[in-house]
């Protein structure tokens, strides 16, 4: 679902514009309309981008924990731009699109195993107002992946919590990058007593 932004968009123009467009293409197989939305600020823009970037070259934290987490911090702050950017990353990138899918649904899904669900329980946990990780979490995350996987976890969860805070207040909303690569839509949350979409 696409809603207007509480910033206006205006359309990126010249030399520049093309080449992030371009980029935004190459990337997620169409240009968000975030952009025209940031474009209005381009050295927030740039700055953000790069160090997305630059998230994405770390390597201690395997990539399939790596976009669970992400995807619970989004699903917990309630950024429908990053869950669907993400869920549509992991199809882009190969890996289990079963699991991306449920990860709104984590904790009733019978999909992850034990060590998927410490990651998705930490990043989840860091999300909250205030965060909620506790020793004994950390302590068993450690033991699992390593301090090396454990602080790039934390710094992952940390910036993808600084982009979804920032586009909700934004107004900033899920630009269907998923639906455009024909995949199944995320699984929701059910009222209580009521079974979860699945």
């Amino acid at each position: 679902m696409t809603t207007a932004s509480r910033i206006p968009t205006v359309e990126p123009t010249g030399a520049f514009a093309a080449i992030v467009k371009s980029m935004a293409k190459r990337k997620l197989g169409l240009v968000p309309a975030s952009i025209g939305v940031m474009w209005q600020h381009r050295p927030v823009m740039m700055d953000m981008m790069r160090f997305g970037g630059k998230t994405e070259k770390w390597s201690e934290l395997d990539q399939n924990l790596s976009t669970l987490a992400t995807m619970s911090a989004a699903a917990t702050v309630g950024c429908s731009f990053c869950l669907d950017m993400h869920y549509f990353l992991a199809h882009d990138r190969g890996l289990d699109e079963a699991k991306a899918r449920e990860v709104p649904i984590w904790r009733e899904s019978t999909r992850f195993t034990s060590r998927e669900r410490l990651v998705l329980e930490y990043a989840e946990a860091m999300s909250l107002t205030p965060p909620a990780v506790t020793d004994d979490l950390s302590e068993r995350l450690l033991a699992e992946i390593g301090a090396p996987a454990l602080i790039e976890l934390a710094a992952k969860v940390g910036y993808l919590n600084a982009t979804a805070r920032a586009n909700i207040a934004l107004g900033i909303h899920s630009d269907g990058f998923a639906d455009a690569c024909g995949l199944a839509p995320l699984a929701t949350a059910a009222p209580a007593g009521v079974a979860s979409q699945a």
